[in-house]
């Protein structure tokens, strides 16, 4: 496959309140490792929309594998300034990810309107891609339920993989920087 839609949890769906929270590391950690195996396989492009979390951590992942691969990203907004609500250093984050994409467009040419834009976005990606990624817990799947829900359609019509990273994943990345190393909780 050389094209996924990738989402995933909000920072608050994953108890995460400051932007230096250690377990940013080990989330891009995590999809960096997915990434290099999708990327080893043939993937040439990741679209997102660009929302704060998993994919804002995700994009800045990808702007570091360019440098030793040969990886895109797309960021599609389901609206224009999607970002106008959140915290600042998210907006900031944002903004210098819009910059380094190598493809932005919002979807919808007018700021938000209703839920349908999600839906709309989620639907898009779907479309655009041949499988997706999404780092979530099925028992508890938060915002990306919906996302899933499209893509679990989508799999109905036609072959779509549904590609995921799971609390045993991140758990397995804990360990190795635990065994790795061994002072990485003391270093605040």
């Amino acid at each position: 496959m050389k094209i996924i839609a990738l989402t995933g949890y909000k920072p608050l769906e994953m108890n995460i309140f400051k932007p230096k929270d250690h377990k940013i590391d080990i989330i891009k950690e995590a999809i960096k490792k997915k990434l290099i195996s999708l990327i080893d396989e043939g993937l040439e492009w990741v679209l997102m929309s660009g929302q704060m979390g998993v994919e804002q951590w995700t994009s800045q992942v990808i702007i570091e594998l360019k440098d030793q691969y040969e990886i895109n990203f797309a960021i599609i907004p389901p609206f224009e300034n999607q970002q106008a609500r959140w915290p600042e250093h998210y907006q900031s984050d944002y903004e210098e990810i819009i910059m380094e994409a190598d493809f932005f467009q919002t979807l919808y040419k007018s700021e938000y309107k209703g839920p349908y834009q999600f839906k709309a976005r989620d639907k898009w990606l779907i479309d655009k891609s041949e499988a997706c990624l999404i780092l979530m817990d099925e028992e508890f799947p938060g915002s990306t339920s919906f996302f899933l829900e499209e893509a679990k359609k989508a799999g109905e019509r036609e072959f779509y993989p549904i590609l995921t990273i799971t609390p045993f994943d991140l758990e397995e990345i804990v360990q190795e920087i635990e065994i790795n190393n061994t002072d990485y909780w003391n270093n605040d």
